[in-house]
């Protein structure tokens, strides 16, 4: 199996886009930590167990570096040293320029990126002795700029950053540090403010141009690839699952 035996940590990892690579990992053999700071991760990670998988879940607020520390101590006493991190914990607090707030940079600065940050940190220690790791970072076709998203792009946009440094950083210890980017995914999230058939999400729809929302599996497959040693050869790289929109509309 891909993953067979190896520790893998997904953050924001009770439903959507975090469950779904959990979920695609643990099918392939991975020992999964779910975090999240949602009660539900307790949930979902009985639901992949009840699967035959090996998963455990664990609360933790990633924009805190003491709770990241202990919570990655206590995922390796449980499970092993961990060789896969994916950071998918995120905030979306949609607001133009004039109206976002500085409470709305500081909450989703602190999980979209120092989150991403205390994570990676501290599971660097065990990767670097090892000479082994994938880092995986969830980022969003929004860093290309989107309205409304002023505070969430420029943190997506610092992800790419990070990620690129990281990989310079990194490559020597054999780490190999990349980026997926997912354009419009069907989460329960998005289906409550966009049902399916309404007027907005078809709208959303044709502006796609492969004609369909994407789904979390799509998110999670391409995850899990860049995961996988079969990506060995890949790093410093941003993958963008958004079904051709950030290359353009077909409509044009």
């Amino acid at each position: 199996m891909r993953f067979k035996e190896q520790v893998a940590v997904v953050t924001g990892a009770s439903r959507g886009i975090g469950y779904a690579i959990g979920a695609k990992m643990a099918s392939q053999g991975a020992r999964v930590a779910l975090l999240d700071i949602d009660n539900q991760v307790h949930d979902a990670a009985r639901k992949l167990n009840e699967q035959g998988f090996s998963a455990i879940a664990e609360i933790v607020d990633v924009g805190d570096a003491k709770a990241v520390e202990k919570t990655l101590a206590t995922v390796a006493n449980q499970l092993g040293e961990v060789q896969i991190l994916v950071n998918n914990a995120g905030v979306l607090l949609p607001a133009s320029l004039e109206e976002a707030s500085e409470a709305d940079w500081d909450q989703t600065t602190r999980v979209n990126l120092k989150g991403a940050f205390f994570c990676a940190k501290y599971c660097l220690p065990s990767m670097k002795a090892r000479r082994y790791g994938k880092i995986v970072n969830i980022g969003s076709r929004a860093s290309l700029g989107k309205q409304d998203r002023t505070v969430y792009s420029a943190c997506k946009a610092g992800l790419v950053g990070m990620t690129r440094t990281w990989a310079l950083e990194l490559a020597a210890y054999r780490i190999n540090v990349n980026n997926v980017a997912p354009g419009p995914i069907a989460t329960q999230l998005f289906t409550d403010g966009n049902p399916p058939g309404s007027p907005r999400a078809e709208a959303i729809v044709s502006n796609i141009p492969l004609g369909r929302m994407g789904a979390p599996e799509d998110v999670a497959n391409a995850a899990a690839f860049l995961a996988s040693s079969e990506a060995d050869f890949i790093t410093g790289q941003t993958l963008f699952v958004c079904g051709g929109l950030s290359v353009g509309w077909a409509g044009i």
